[in-house]
């Protein structure tokens, strides 16, 4: 049998699916970010918190437990954005189930205005689903004028369905920990050169 010779209808059609399939991997890559974003805030993998529900609002847990558990706060700043950052008490202890709000103290001690953004994660991991955050001041930026300091609340609970984790009855205490980093268009910047603060100095979005 000779070799079949594809028509031009069959050879644009062929031609056609490839594109469609490149253009949708392409659009997963682009989506795969916000994703994973949001299954890592609403599972709490990787050390990411929970985010509470719109529906929940301020309202915080329905159940208050016995148990009292610590939470560890933790505050550090990237070399290059020239602030200082930290929480009004470096541990408190609260009921399972109730809500809690810690505000942090922001500076910045540099001679020009920057911006930041805060990065956070909770340990130990395999606890960070428990620990909902109903108000957080990270993934804003925030500019600040030289001299210039800001209170930031972050109002959160741990969630009661952690004791029915019995992989978790050993665990007396979280570390909620945030890093500020300069920021450029929302995004941290982990590396930063020599030259004019990062982040749109003119503005401010306290």
């Amino acid at each position: 049998m000779g070799k079949h010779t594809p028509t031009p209808e069959g050879a644009t059609r062929t031609a056609l699916i490839c594109a469609g399939v490149v253009m949708g991997m392409t659009g997963l890559s682009f989506a795969a970010v916000p994703l994973y974003d949001m299954f890592c805030k609403a599972t709490g993998f990787g050390g990411t918190p929970r985010i509470a529900s719109q529906e929940l609002g301020t309202a915080g847990a329905s159940t208050i437990l016995d148990r009292t558990m610590a939470v560890r706060f933790d505050a550090n700043v990237a070399p290059a954005l020239g602030w200082t950052f930290s929480p009004e008490s470096p541990e408190i202890k609260l009921r399972v189930g109730e809500t809690r709000t810690v505000f942090y103290k922001i500076t910045n001690r540099s001679d020009r205005a920057s911006t930041g953004i805060a990065t956070f994660n909770v340990a130990p991991d395999k606890a960070a689903a428990f620990f909902v955050k109903i108000q957080c001041f990270c993934f804003t930026e925030h500019t600040l004028q030289p001299g210039e300091s800001l209170a930031a609340p972050v109002v959160f609970y741990i969630d009661p369905e952690i004791a029915k984790n019995r992989d978790l009855n050993g665990i007396i205490s979280l570390t909620l920990s945030y890093t500020y980093f300069p920021s450029r268009a929302g995004q941290p910047v982990t590396e930063v050169k020599s030259g004019p603060a990062v982040g749109d100095a003119g503005k401010s979005n306290l």
